[in-house]
């Protein structure tokens, strides 16, 4: 059976509950530290292989030292900012975790994932002294993913609350990919988790993820509180770029219908033909999937992306949307409604600007569509994140009749400019 994740399904639910969402266990019992034991920032393999008698004197050490260290106080964890990080002693594989934290200034702490460092959690304020290092970011990034510019390695969004204030994180780990929210905000999307402990090792030679390992609640630096700790084991889901299938074979259009003689393919390209249009799409349909791309656009080239179109009619409003490609900066465009420019659904919801190459420079793009859910990724940065289901405004008051469709063909959308695309390629979820 199909397993489809939906990011906002539990957000409100989770806030001032006690009780896990459907299908999530606690494993933190808002009573003591049962469950649970401690270790620091160490390879899960080795104490995994150590004997039998080794490994109980390592935990009844661990014992006495998150004794020491961690309380529990009104249903809330609460470290003084020392000793071990919190383990689980059950190991986990792939899951769906959900939890609240609440820390101090000076704090610096983290979620390592299988026991593998992390999901960082920083005091992002300019008196924290850290920003030269990444906390001007925000918390939620997978910090040792390696240097500035690495994939996942520092949020999409600053979604950090106030101190004082609790944060929720909803993470979701399958295969080496992770996603995390943080406060209802997507700060990392598909991210794959770097083998921290084979970091040094060329990418092409470096060891796989562990299979399973332990949630560790990371401390150092000051005091910080969680509570509401539940997870949900995933069944184990391959979830590595292998699983994209090329759409486009870069020579002709097979596999591809609509008005296709309005488009040619140049340098393994497809390019709509400059005066010419319409929508072009795959024969086959898709309801929730990935879609990965390069395109390129001339000065003042529009085009778009046709998401869950029926084979007929305007993909902006008989498809679920069209996702603009446009090139936003052009002057023809200087006052074009919001909702119109590059990345938006086209009179529905509009992306964030600026974050577009030069004309004539090939860009990489990918969109998520999952459920009423729509995630944009331009160059590495997000800047679309909609739930289409809870749209009440619409560009000119003109509403969007296919857009709740739950299946339909990907395709281009042309306005007779030669804007091309490259690299298709698309993943079921």
């Amino acid at each position: 059976m199909k397993f489809i994740i939906s990011f906002l399904l539990f957000v409100h639910t989770i806030a001032f509950s006690t009780s896990p969402p459907d299908g999530f266990t606690s494993i933190f019992n808002g009573k003591n530290l049962d469950g649970w034991w401690g270790l620091k920032t160490e390879d899960p393999q080795k104490w995994l292989s150590l004997p039998e008698d080794k490994f109980k004197d390592k935990w009844d050490a661990s014992q006495k030292d998150i004794k020491k260290h961690w309380r529990v106080e009104d249903n809330v964890l609460i470290n003084d900012g020392h000793g071990l990080f919190l383990s689980t002693e059950k190991n986990y594989g792939d899951f769906e975790l959900m939890l609240e934290y609440k820390t101090v200034a000076g704090a610096d702490s983290g979620i390592y994932l299988r026991g593998i460092p992390q999901v960082q959690i920083w005091d992002t304020t300019e008196a924290g002294g850290k920003w030269k290092i990444g906390a001007k970011n925000g918390s939620g990034g997978l910090w040792n993913n390696g240097p500035t510019g690495t994939r996942g390695r520092d949020p999409l969004v600053h979604a950090d609350k106030p101190f004082g204030h609790w944060n929720k994180f909803h993470i979701i780990m399958r295969g080496d990919l992770v996603s995390i929210r943080l406060n209802e905000k997507l700060v990392v999307h598909r991210a794959p988790l770097t083998n921290y402990w084979d970091r040094k090792t060329p990418l092409a030679k470096r060891k796989p993820l562990i299979e399973k390992g332990p949630i560790q609640l990371q401390t150092h630096g000051g005091e910080i509180s969680w509570r509401n700790i539940w997870i949900k084991e995933l069944k184990p889901a391959c979830c590595d770029e292998s699983d994209f299938e090329s759409i486009f074979n870069g020579n002709d259009f097979d596999g591809w219908a609509g008005p296709i003689e309005n488009y040619q393919i140049i340098n393994g390209s497809i390019q709509c033909k400059k005066g010419k249009g319409g929508t072009i799409f795959t024969k086959e349909k898709y309801d929730d999937f990935i879609v990965d791309f390069e395109f390129k656009l001339p000065a003042g080239g529009n085009n778009g992306l046709a998401i869950r179109y029926p084979g007929k009619g305007n993909a902006a409003y008989n498809g679920m949307c069209e996702l603009q490609v446009l090139d936003s900066e052009h002057p023809r465009y200087a006052k074009l409604d919001p909702r119109q420019y590059h990345g938006s659904a086209y009179g529905i919801a509009a992306a964030r600007r600026g974050f577009l190459k030069k004309t004539n420079e090939w860009n990489h793009q990918e969109v998520t569509v999952q459920g009423s859910r729509i995630i944009v990724l331009l160059n590495g940065n997000l800047i679309l994140d909609a739930d289409l289901s809870i749209t009440s405004s619409f560009m000119a008051n003109k509403k969007h009749p296919g857009m709740l469709l739950e299946e339909g063909h990907f395709g281009f959308a042309g306005h007779s400019d030669p804007v091309s695309f490259k690299n298709i390629k698309i993943k079921r979820l």
